[in-house]
């Protein structure tokens, strides 16, 4: 991704207009209704697929829980980034990465992962993660059968929304895009607030089933695609997103 807002400068002359490319419109099969939306303003953001959430040894499989549903989203996000690099839609990485400090995090968010306060949450070691969703740890990295291309942006959150105190926003304004597609995890949870957030910032946004999966119960995600609809935007297939991607290159 390169900021479209820089200026063509010489010794005695600044050009201050902003590089506008031709508008490359694709229409999707999407819910509730078909989408038509331009790729030159288009961007993938792809949530918390990293090995806390989606690795079998991760914090969250060291805590019980099951992470086959996070893991699902693994091969259609591969497709989809693939995908999107080649039709020139810029893929970002959003990823939980505190401070080792936690200075910025309000107590609310340390205690629902440490809810009575034994240890295990955030920070802490946990199955094969040194500290619990850290920046430069393990366990905030993005899992191995995924690639981050060179070109690829990354953006560490510090909630659930990967807009809160962050410079997600910025990045993507700078670079004149106004429609985001939503893959990662979980769907109903940090996916559903970064989408909600783009949503009240004034962004198009599009949830891409199949590529945006979650390790709750069948009800949350249906209440979650239910809701994204009804409130916020559309949901696509992946793989009809896949496909017309492919066809645009």
């Amino acid at each position: 991704m390169s900021v479209r807002q820089h200026w063509a400068r010489s010794g005695d002359h600044v050009d201050l207009h902003p590089v506008h490319a031709e508008p490359r419109p694709v229409t999707l099969t999407a819910e509730p209704q078909r989408v038509t939306l331009d790729l030159e303003r288009t961007a993938l953001l792809v949530v918390d697929m990293q090995n806390d959430f989606c690795h079998p040894d991760g914090w969250l499989g060291s805590i019980g829980v099951d992470v086959a549903g996070a893991r699902a989203a693994i091969e259609p996000c591969a497709q989809l980034t693939t995908a999107a690099r080649a039709a020139g839609v810029p893929v970002t990485w959003v990823n939980w990465g505190n401070r080792p400090d936690l200075a910025n995090l309000p107590a609310g968010v340390i205690h629902v992962y440490d809810s009575d306060g034994t240890g295990g949450g955030i920070g802490d070691r946990a199955g094969r993660s040194e500290a619990v969703l850290t920046a430069g740890s393990w366990g905030a990295r993005v899992v191995d059968e995924l690639v981050v291309a060179p070109a690829d942006m990354a953006v560490t959150k510090y909630r659930m929304s990967g807009f809160t105190d962050t410079d997600l926003d910025s990045i993507l304004r700078l670079n004149g895009i106004d429609t985001l597609l939503f893959a990662g995890v979980n769907a109903d949870q940090c996916v559903l607030a970064t989408l909600m957030e783009a949503a009240a910032l004034g962004y198009n946004v599009l949830m891409v089933e199949g590529a945006a999966t979650t390790t709750s119960p069948d009800f949350c995600l249906q209440a979650t695609l239910y809701n994204t609809r009804q409130c916020f935007g559309f949901t696509v297939d992946w793989a009809e997103l896949v496909a017309a991607l492919r066809d645009a290159t």
